[in-house]
């Protein structure tokens, strides 16, 4: 019986352990990401997904965050940290952080 109670007590820390692991994002790069890919990004559907394609193909490669911004409508300074955070990065890198400035300050 205690065999069985500590094999229990194991168990349980493991799955607790695991269980609160946080979730990494999967690094899912704009300039060569396939429409699927792009779905699985929360925040970017089939439609969006595919005017990205499209203004791809079209324009040629994302040089950086701003570009994406600029050439995709709906990609604005929200939703590009939000796509950041969920792993979605141009030439390799994630959207750097806004420059914090005296006026975003609350007083």
């Amino acid at each position: 019986m205690r065999h069985f109670f500590l094999s229990l007590m194991m168990y349980l820390l493991v799955a607790t352990t695991y269980a609160q692991q946080p979730s990494v994002p999967v690094a899912v790069e704009l300039n060569t990401a396939s429409q699927a890919a792009l779905d699985g990004l929360p925040g970017i559907g089939p439609h969006q997904s595919k005017i990205i394609l499209q203004e791809r193909a079209k324009g040629g490669l994302f040089k950086d965050w701003g570009d994406f911004s600029a050439r995709v409508k709906g990609i604005g300074a929200k939703n590009s940290v939000k796509l950041s955070n969920a792993g979605l990065r141009v030439n390799g890198l994630s959207k750097p952080p806004a420059a914090h400035t005296v006026n975003d300050e609350k007083h």
